[in-house]
């Protein structure tokens, strides 16, 4: 496997400046968090500078590499292309950077969507994709400051607020999104039951 540091040139080569710029900030911010929550650091490193090294590849481009490499997708991604650089980035990672560790290519494959009953490292890079510095949006601070004391709140929080924002845009919501939000509430025991009131017609 390189080092990060042939890591970070090879991929400032293929990147443009304000992605490769992206893509150190989630670097930090993954390793911040990581010394937060006891996770391997040079795992968050690696996983966070490399989190977009597919982030390049589109549209057919994209669902050729899916079927050359037998990367296995969905119809939603198949329609919603931009979702895939998270796939087809665990798999150049694996493959352009040597990197064989588990964890750290599931997080790189997942931080777009999330997926049920994440990883700490995968919620990690997640959120550091979020949050990260040059990140600018209405209720980003909130998540900034919960994440400090509560990572699964603030996943919560982003969560919800990825699910309005693709609803208002009207694009598809990808299954492992629902998922991930879904199996944190549960775990977290946050579910508030709405009973139906019949109302007498009468």
């Amino acid at each position: 496997m390189m080092t990060l540091e042939e890591m970070q040139k090879k991929l400032q080569e293929t990147l443009p400046k304000g992605r490769f710029q992206h893509s150190v900030n989630v670097m930090h911010e993954a390793v911040k968090l990581a010394e937060i929550y006891g996770e391997d650091k040079n795992k968050a490193a690696i996983a966070g500078l490399l989190h977009d090294c597919a982030k390049g590849i589109k549209g057919e481009e994209a669902l050729e590499i899916c079927k050359k490499h037998n990367i296995i997708i969905d119809e939603v991604m198949q329609l919603q292309t931009g979702l895939l650089h998270g796939p087809i980035g665990s798999h150049i990672a694996d493959c352009e950077y040597g990197v064989k560790d588990p964890y750290i290519l599931n997080a790189i494959y997942y931080h777009t969507t999330g997926c049920e009953n994440m990883d700490r490292l995968t919620k990690i890079i997640y959120i550091a994709d979020y949050i990260e510095p040059n990140r600018s949006f209405y209720g980003v601070e909130k998540i900034r400051r919960k994440v400090i004391s509560d990572l699964d709140e603030a996943i919560i929080i982003a969560l919800n607020t990825t699910i309005k924002h693709v609803i208002t845009k009207g694009h598809l919501l990808h299954i492992n999104t629902i998922n991930a939000r879904n199996y944190l509430i549960k775990e977290r025991g946050h579910i508030s039951v709405t009973k139906n009131i019949r109302h007498n017609e009468g």
